[in-house]
């Protein structure tokens, strides 16, 4: 009975002597090679490009993919999600160790082969970089999330903004815009003297050497309307200035066509138009195109005018006086100005902005700044924008996404025009503020992750 078992042990030793000497077996005899490659291909096969998996990264749900087939999915798809089975994979995937040490010895050739293919191709390589910087990146965030210190330095941050904001909102709401409230929402019939002189004032410094005559006059709104250029030609107001007398009744004009003083200035726009206001600063924002096709559509003399003959200026004469400045932003631009706005509104529509509000800087100091520098900023993620697009070879893409985008906006639109009514004054003002002092700080962040890795950024 021992000999029999001592006999079956030997046969045992036997056989595992023989696989253990098979892969040198193998690699001696290629009938004997091509036969375990033709039964094992199937097994370790990628089921994406359906060939030896080269780099085998392994998923939570236990598919396994080629590394370079998962990050072309991860590019094109923008999801974390299993391209056989869409199951959402935890975490970053790892490359599966004893799985590719086992493909690189049972298909040797064939793995070096298609790493060669890999590495030649540098649409795969980007992939592979972008893969591997998002893993990188999800890496430092999740260990930012366990560093007691930056949580609390983050929540201060976050409540110190949000004091901010209402802080703002509280100085904006009761202290400027109640200094012109007066004007912008009082009718002209009810105007008082004093406040009649206040209007004329704002007319431009050239409007100063008039103030004595309408105080004299007594001048109140009733008998503002009823003035006419017999009237300001003759005494008292003896305006003989041809130009002064225009822009005294171009403004007068706007005046009864209104019922109400126009805004004059930012604060004034958002106090007179609330709703219209915190639109336009986020659509500028998000398609400065759209918006000011928007405004020429439907806001061609009230704010369209004045935009365009502000960022691209009629040659001035030398004989033309500071006050028919007004007068020139109700005429029809000339070609010369058609076509210097036409390149800016497509190449560079965030420089109109700019020059727009660098046109404002002596009224409104801080705010323009901001303003410009949150232009500039925008600018820069436009162009790393169609960077991309063009390195990665989807430039052919952009008339979809340009539809997807308009689709978006209009849906974006429809849908403030409905709600806005409800929307309390108090959250409008805290988006207003907001969008325009602290959108700069954000977009600050977007560039620097923009410029310092590019490729990680999806489409």
């Amino acid at each position: 009975m021992d000999m029999f078992q001592h006999m079956e042990w030997d046969s045992v030793d036997d056989g595992l002597g023989e696989l253990m000497d098979e892969p040198t077996y193998l690699s001696e005899s290629p009938q004997s090679k091509s036969t375990a490659s033709s039964i094992s291909e199937h097994e370790f096969s990628c089921h994406c490009c359906y060939d030896i998996l080269v780099n085998p990264t392994t998923l939570t749900c236990g598919h396994n993919f080629c590394r370079h087939c998962l990050a072309l999915w991860w590019e094109s798809s923008h999801k974390n999600e299993c391209p056989e089975c869409r199951e959402k994979w935890e975490g970053f995937p790892k490359i599966n160790i004893l799985l590719r040490d086992a493909t690189d010895k049972l298909f040797s050739e064939v793995v070096q082969r298609r790493r060669a293919e890999i590495q030649a191709n540098p649409k795969i390589s980007r992939s592979l970089l972008a893969f591997q910087r998002y893993g990188d990146n999800l890496g430092r965030s999740r260990t930012n999330q366990h560093k007691g210190a930056g949580f609390f330095f983050s929540g201060v941050l976050s409540a110190l903004t949000c004091v901010a904001v209402m802080v703002l909102v509280y100085h904006w709401s009761y202290g400027v815009v109640e200094q012109h409230d007066l004007l912008i929402s009082k009718p002209v019939s009810r105007w008082t003297p004093e406040e009649v002189v206040s209007w004329l004032e704002q007319l431009g410094p050239w409007a100063q050497l008039y103030r004595e005559p309408f105080q004299q006059e007594n001048v109140n709104g009733r008998l503002l309307l009823m003035l006419g250029d017999e009237e300001l030609l003759k005494a008292p107001y003896s305006i003989e200035n041809q130009a002064h007398r225009r822009a005294v009744l171009a403004e007068l004009d706007r005046v009864k066509a209104l019922g109400v003083k126009p805004p004059q200035n930012l604060w004034e726009y958002k106090a007179a138009n609330a709703g219209k206001s915190l639109f336009l600063l986020y659509a500028l924002k998000r398609s400065p195109r759209l918006t000011i096709l928007y405004l020429y559509l439907f806001d061609y003399s009230e704010t369209f005018l004045p935009f365009l003959h502000t960022c691209c200026p009629a040659i001035a004469h030398i004989d033309q006086g500071v006050e028919s400045r007004f007068l020139e932003t109700q005429v029809n631009p000339s070609w010369r100005q058609w076509a210097e706005f036409l390149v800016k509104y497509c190449l560079l529509p965030y420089q109109l902005i700019a020059e727009f509000a660098w046109d404002w800087l002596a009224v409104h100091y801080w705010t323009s700044r901001f303003i410009i520098v949150n232009a500039m900023l925008l600018s820069v993620l436009e162009g790393c924008a169609l960077w991309r697009l063009w390195t990665r070879a989807r430039i052919r893409t952009l008339p979809r996404k340009m539809w997807n985008h308009l689709w978006k906006m209009l849906s974006q639109g429809f849908a403030f025009a409905l709600l806005w009514p409800f929307v309390p004054q108090f959250v409008c003002n805290c988006l207003f503020y907001w969008a325009l002092y602290f959108s700069p700080i954000i977009n600050i962040d977007l560039v620097v992750q923009q410029l310092m890795h590019p490729e990680t950024q999806a489409l």
